[in-house]
């Protein structure tokens, strides 16, 4: 079997399996590890061995990119001191105690006990974006756990490479070398990617080109990652730094392209996501089979390190989360304190794609050409433990949510986008009268969308260019007026998202429905 035949018969399981879960209502990441475990079981199957650098380079940036466009600046804003403190004290603690267990239960030196900590430190975004999107978690939560999965990288890479240069040249530990290494990576990370983010800003509002416009942004993500690194900054930094910050400039009113653009470089990018986490999922089930078979007698246990380690992984976890929420609930001056938020966000936190790429990219060799001892045995714990995890969190985490009864109702969903649709409609009417007032349209055009748009008020739509008159030149002055009142509700539209009367997946649904008339009106000129 050819490398392309093994990746088209990838391709096409994942996407099976992923479409099924859709069916189901399973989480997709899960069903993929379990669907990669069994044919990577069969007998002929042949041995998985991705390169480091197709998952670092190849596959994370665009999927990192994705997931950091989703989380909104303005409720990141409002979440910052959890997420400072998951970020930063939880890596940091979950590496020691992994570090510590491992170097008491397994073959593993202290340097590379290390190594494995500070690899299986954080939670991975791609995993926890994909579980997030079926969940109704109210906005703040949601908001949360994403930015925590995405931020805390940046402390996990520090971690990891120290420790693999300790590991690699037999040395010791170094606080200070650690702390310049933190300020190096995620700080010059974060300005290469606000550079990035800038520069790609500019450039996409100048650009009316459909096919460059997608172009530029599955680009921008591999930019980001590759200027960073050549900086000796941390590429995965600079990606979500990158995200965060052109998510943001088109979500409040800095529109950086047209409707008809926008729609064209979010249905490509979707099937873009779809196909790698898909594939990326899949890897990692197959793939754990062929690292087993190269385990040497001593690490023949490796089933056991892995409960222990994702046991711990997981008590660390709630050990950290609940005492820093009730703190926080204290705070706030709550009279009792709640577990059920603290509950979810600590089941919340899987491993996946990022732990999995920071174990595959461990050098094979030491500095003095011998190979690095115990290394397949790291990529087997670290491999089982995001299959554990994704298969024990992915597979309960919606029971969980739903026991917690956090969880928004559809009704309340629902509410919040039919009020926000009212609001629309008003400023639209609103616009149409200013114009009929100075009377700077034919009167049988403005009484049209006037009707039309009273019809949304009442939840009954018309369509309006049934009624419409044939005449080119009514035809063109409805088109002309019909733009106005659409940047008119866009405009109100980001007056609600401002004011934080509405939470930005409402917006991103009724900015899709604008698009989608606008790009309907182009369409007709």
């Amino acid at each position: 079997m050819t490398d392309l035949t093994a990746l088209l018969l990838l391709v096409g399981l994942a996407t099976l399996v992923a479409t099924g879960a859709r069916r189901w209502s399973l989480p997709a990441p899960s069903l993929l590890v379990v669907a990669g475990l069994i044919i990577g079981a069969l007998p002929f199957t042949p041995d998985l061995h991705v390169p480091p650098q197709v998952i670092s380079i190849g596959v994370l940036p665009p999927l990192l990119y994705a997931s950091a466009e989703e989380i909104s600046l303005r409720d990141l804003r409002l979440v910052w001191r959890p997420v400072a403190l998951l970020a930063f004290g939880l890596v940091l603690a979950s590496a020691a105690a992994v570090g510590l267990l491992a170097a008491a239960l397994t073959p593993l030196a202290g340097p590379m006990a290390f190594v494995l900590g500070a690899v299986l430190a954080s939670t991975d975004p791609v995993a926890v974006t994909a579980l997030g999107r079926r969940l109704s978690l109210p906005p703040r939560i949601q908001v949360m756990v994403q930015a925590e999965s995405l931020f805390n990288d940046a402390t996990s890479l520090v971690l990891f490479k120290v420790a693999v240069g300790t590991a690699v040249a037999a040395g010791s530990f170094s606080v200070t070398r650690a702390a310049g290494e933190f300020v190096l990576l995620g700080g010059g990370g974060a300005v290469v990617g606000l550079l990035v983010a800038l520069a790609v800003g500019q450039i996409r509002k100048r650009t009316e080109d459909p096919v460059l416009e997608t172009v530029i942004a599955l680009v921008t993500p591999y930019a980001a990652y590759v200027l960073a690194e050549d900086a000796r900054t941390s590429g995965v930094t600079a990606v979500v730094v990158a995200g965060v910050a052109l998510g943001s400039m088109g979500s409040v009113g800095d529109r950086i392209t047209g409707a008809r653009i926008r729609l064209q470089v979010h249905a490509v990018y979707q099937t873009v996501v779809f196909l790698l986490e898909s594939v990326v999922f899949a890897v990692i089930g197959l793939e754990l089979p062929s690292l087993i078979h190269g385990l040497s007698a001593d690490e023949k246990m490796w089933p056991l390190d892995v409960l222990a380690i994702a046991a711990t992984l997981i008590a660390t976890r709630m050990l950290w989360i609940f005492p820093m929420s009730a703190a926080m609930q204290r705070r706030r001056g709550a009279g009792t304190v709640s577990w059920r938020v603290p509950a979810v966000i600590s089941w919340a936190g899987t491993r996946g794609v990022m732990p999995l790429a920071a174990a595959l990219s461990i050098p094979l060799v030491a500095h003095g050409g011998q190979p690095l001892p115990h290394r397949s045995l790291v990529l087997v714990l670290t491999t089982g433990v995001v299959v554990l995890t994704l298969v024990l969190q992915g597979f309960t985490l919606a029971p969980v949510v739903r026991a917690s009864g956090i969880a928004l109702e559809p009704a309340a969903t629902a509410r919040e986008e039919a009020e926000a649709r009212d609001a629309l409609a008003r400023a639209g009417l609103a616009r149409l009268e200013q114009v009929a007032d100075v009377e700077a349209a034919p009167e049988v055009v403005v009484d049209q969308l006037r009707r039309s748009l009273h019809a949304r008020l009442d939840h009954a739509r018309a369509l309006l260019d049934e009624q419409l008159d044939a005449d080119s030149t009514l035809m063109a002055t409805h088109r002309e007026l019909r733009h106005e009142l659409i940047r008119a509700e866009a405009g109100e539209l980001s007056r609600l998202y401002t004011e934080r009367r509405i939470t930005d997946a409402t917006r991103r649904r009724l900015q899709r429905s604008l698009d989608l008339e606008e790009a309907g009106l182009v369409e007709e000129e």
